[in-house]
């Protein structure tokens, strides 16, 4: 998937539970992206945070720790 439309549907994730408490709005996103996202759009969304992408929504970066990890396979 492009980066762009990847940060982009991370960012339209954030921006909804923004609204909410912000511990909350935390665990919202990375409960999302846990819930509906396969495991190469969240390998690929780790790549552009270690690559520090440009304009990937603080919310997103702070929910990052709690979403889950790609097990890498042989």
């Amino acid at each position: 998937m492009a980066p762009d439309k990847l940060v982009y549907m991370a960012n339209q994730i954030a921006t909804f539970f923004k609204s909410k408490p912000h511990a909350e709005g935390v665990a919202g996103v990375a409960g999302h992206i846990n819930d509906f996202w396969e495991p190469r759009m969240r390998k690929q969304l780790f790549g552009l945070i270690a690559d520090q992408y440009d304009g990937i929504d603080p919310l997103v970066l702070e929910a990052a720790p709690s979403i889950r990890k790609v097990k890498e396979t042989a």
